[in-house]
This record gives structure tokens, sequence and C-alpha cells, in this order.
């Protein structure tokens, strides 16, 4: 006689129903684009917010806000946690900021956080480049390339934090986007011709507002 199986009693309140879940319907970042205009753009003076680098060593010095806003800005977005990705990113911003001053420009890298590996990124791949850090995200969420509700994780595959987009822009001297480049498939950077021309234009912009 077969003997029967016994079974804890089925209790009604274990069901988890669909309800339950907490259901999170993510967005698409929204990006400033060209012809927006960021009034209250500015950055912080506090010197543990800078981090600058002449061909791979880091150096000490005052950092100017007011200076670099007075001319045309290049403004570029990173994280380390974009890896690769970013380190590409960095090189590329590299390879031009020698002609973006030349066409009477600034170039500023923007960063949630301060590797620790930065120094050593910076030597090894000979950057010459200013590094501001936005611990609170607060310009990367004026740019629209960060928000907590938005996170870039939902968006891309092999990055597993939150972290503002690999976004460059050029202001002009009134603080209006001029330029913009997001990568968003990961098929290419940005054109160095574009970002020079934008802040060569950038230039001009300023030069009519002195001759009016």
């Amino acid at each position: 006689m077969p003997t029967r199986t016994s079974f804890p009693q089925f209790d009604i309140l274990e069901i988890l129903l669909e309800r339950d879940f907490e259901f999170k319907n993510y967005k698409t970042l929204r990006p400033a684009r060209p012809g927006f205009t960021l009034p209250n753009f500015s950055f912080a003076k506090e010197f543990g917010r800078w981090a600058q680098f002449a061909n791979g060593s880091e150096t000490r010095g005052p950092v100017f806000t007011n200076q670099l806003l007075s001319k045309p800005l290049v403004i570029a977005f990173y994280s380390q946690h974009w890896g690769k990705k970013g380190l590409e990113h960095l090189v590329n911003l590299n390879s031009i900021q020698h002609e973006v001053k030349a066409n009477g420009g600034n170039l500023v890298v923007i960063s949630p956080e301060r590797p620790q590996q930065l120094a050593d990124l910076a030597w090894e791949h000979s950057l010459s480049l200013n590094f501001y850090f936005d611990f609170n995200n607060h310009i990367s969420k004026q740019f629209g390339v960060f928000d907590e509700k938005r996170p870039v994780w939902n968006q891309f595959t092999g990055i597993d934090e939150d972290a503002p987009l690999l976004a460059t822009y050029v202001l002009n001297t009134a603080k209006q986007i001029t330029y913009q480049h997001i990568d968003w498939n990961f098929e290419g950077n940005f054109i160095r011709e574009d970002v020079l021309s934008a802040v060569y234009e950038a230039g001009l912009y300023k030069n009519s507002l002195r001759s009016a």
C-alpha cells in the first residue's frame, strides 16, 4: 500500500501578486542640445575639485574659473566606470587640446569621481588635461547627461554603475551650447574638425560682442 507524502500546509499569504513588485519605467536621458543656454553654469572654486596634468605629470596651481568661462569652452563628461571606452574618450580629447587653445578656447573634463588611478592613467597616456570633479553630479544634471531616474546602465550593456554619458559640448561665452556629441551607439567618437570649428565660431561670437 503506497505511503502518503506529507506536505506543509499551504498559506495563501505566500503568493506574491504582480502588483507587489515595484515597476520602474526608466526613460531615456534627454541631454541639452545646441542653442540651449545654461545661465547658472559655473565651477566650484575649491582646490580639491581640480586636477591638472601636463604631459602626464600632475601640476599644482590655482585654477581661475572666470578665465575659463571668458573663452569658448569645451566641456567633456567622463567616468571611470566607462572603462576602455572612457579611456578612448580621454585620449581623443587629449589629441585636440592644443588646437582648442590655439583657437582661443579652453577644455575641461568633468567627472563625478576622482579615480585613484587617474595619475597613473595620465602618466601612461601623457595626458595634458584639466579635470573638474563634479562629486554631486550638479553640472552633469544641468546638461541632462545624468539623472538618477534615468540611469545609463539601463541603456548600455557593459556598465554596472550609474555615470554621466560620455558627452562632449562646446559653450560660447554667453554659456550657450554651440556643439554637442554623444556616442549613443558606441560607433565612433566626436569629429575633431567639428569641435575645433565650433570653438572657432564661439570665438567669433565673443569678438562680435566686443565690437557691438
